[in-house]
């Protein structure tokens, strides 16, 4: 009974990342944002789970469509290291996203699962249309259980 309450206590996040970044999560465990994100990482503590997620990029010719990359449970509070492991953003500059999780993978989703059909049915995301507003200018947002369950439904279902 005692373990029931504290699973329902635990939160889950959406990460948002890019795809650099992402293969960053899986083979170091450690996710980091930028400083002005220190309210929102600061509510993560050990438990809570992770999506990472990434958005379009294209390649070549090609264009890779926005996709989850895997589930990850937070094993750390938050911390800051200013070492440069992370790829910031354009826009960012010269950020080293320094402050940080430590993470323990749940499931890497390889190849990763596509975005864009999950829409109609998440919960966190009211406008369907306008999608990218819910998830653009954040580094993570906290989404509903039971999003977290389709993804992860998703996931299992395309058996891979």
């Amino acid at each position: 009974m005692i373990q029931e309450s504290i699973a329902l206590a635990m939160t889950r996040w959406l990460a948002i990342s890019n795809r650099e970044n992402s293969e960053v999560v899986i083979k170091k465990h450690i996710w980091g944002v930028p400083k002005r994100y220190i309210n929102t990482i600061s509510r993560v503590v050990p438990g809570d789970t992770v999506l990472v997620y990434v958005g379009q990029k294209a390649v070549d010719r090609d264009l890779l469509p926005p996709a989850i990359t895997g589930a990850f449970e937070v094993t750390s509070k938050v911390y800051e290291d200013t070492s440069r492991i992370f790829t910031a953003p354009e826009k960012l500059g010269n950020e080293v996203l320094p402050l940080r999780l430590h993470l323990k993978p749940i499931m890497i989703f390889d190849p990763p699962v596509a975005f864009k059909p999950l829409i109609p049915d998440l919960a966190f995301i009211t406008n369907k249309t306008m999608w990218s507003g819910h998830i653009r200018g954040q580094a993570m947002r906290e989404i509903p259980e039971e999003d977290y369950q389709r993804i992860m439904e998703t996931r299992q279902k395309e058996g891979r």
